[in-house]
């Protein structure tokens, strides 16, 4: 029979016997706030390497992702409808107003509080939730709005009544 062996957790200080298959590599004691600690010691070491530095950014990954989801057609939609959880990292919280309180405020100042309502539109007018594509995209929104503010490429201000 395997001998019990304790430990003292990293986190919290108390002793606490170790998993048998982890016997030499636990540092954790199993309570919750230990284990998410460890976690976070472990992602700041890993991502501390150099090789780690630009894991998963640059246009390789990017155009693999292209065509894992060319493959998997709305899987995306699918999943963020059933689960609520985006493949990417969470934006930061924004205190968002009732829906009472826009109704009744000018557009701009709605639009310039609502972050997330145009990134969700340029990631519908793009078809994709990459970040990339989401700012390439907004990118050519910006300089094409700045072109029909200036009068330039063509764009000529429309006044009058539609037809």
């Amino acid at each position: 029979m395997a001998r019990k062996v304790q430990s003292k957790c990293l986190c919290c200080g108390t002793i606490f016997t170790v998993d048998v298959r982890n016997r030499g590599r636990q540092k954790y004691c199993p309570k919750r706030v230990c284990r998410g600690s460890g976690r976070a010691a472990r992602q700041r070491r890993w991502l501390g390497k150099p090789e780690n530095q630009d894991y998963f950014s640059g246009p390789e990954h990017v155009e693999r992702v292209r065509m894992w989801r060319a493959a998997h057609p709305g899987y995306w939609r699918a999943y963020r409808r059933g689960r609520g959880v985006a493949l990417q990292d969470a934006l930061v919280g924004q205190v968002v107003d009732k829906p009472e309180d826009l109704a009744r405020r000018a557009l701009q100042d709605a639009l310039r509080l609502q972050g997330p309502i145009l990134i969700g539109l340029i990631a519908h007018l793009s078809d994709s939730a990459l970040q990339v594509d989401i700012a390439t995209t907004a990118r050519g929104l910006l300089q094409l709005g700045q072109d029909i503010l200036s009068g330039e490429k063509g764009h000529v201000p429309q006044t009058g009544v539609a037809p």
